[in-house]
């Protein structure tokens, strides 16, 4: 099920998610992440091994073996690893993480009023389809 390639968990019915996997895919010049929406079954089994709710959306999963991190923490450790100057934005894992993740939580409860909502998960599309597992 899974490779030894990082995997990413996001909500497929949202355009903000969306908008950060193709960020990702663009910016992932090792080619080391893989993805599966939180929905699909593989997203699913991934949450219930990690003992994470199973039916709640709003975290963004970075899974290196056998940690997930969630969150900011989540979102700060793919940086680290894309190309370009992206990985700067790791020096703010010194930021406590109470703070951090008080500003995620915020655009997470607000994502789909911002940036609004699929009826769906996307599908990938035939060039990028061997990134997703689901």
């Amino acid at each position: 099920m899974i490779s030894e390639k990082k995997l990413i968990l996001f909500d497929g019915v949202c355009n903000l998610c969306n908008g950060v996997v193709q960020f990702v895919i663009k910016r992932d010049r090792k080619n080391q992440f893989q993805f599966a929406s939180l929905q699909s079954n593989t997203g699913r089994e991934i949450l219930r091994k990690f003992n994470l709710p199973v039916n709640t959306f709003n975290s963004f999963i970075l899974v290196e073996g056998e940690i997930a991190y969630t969150k900011s923490t989540g979102a700060l450790r793919v940086a680290k690893q894309l190309g370009g100057g992206w990985p700067v934005l790791y020096g703010l894992i010194i930021v406590p993480k109470i703070i951090r993740n008080g500003i995620y939580n915020l655009v997470a409860r607000n994502r789909y009023k911002w940036f609004g909502k699929k009826e769906a998960c996307v599908l990938p599309t035939p060039e990028f389809k061997a990134k997703f597992l689901d």
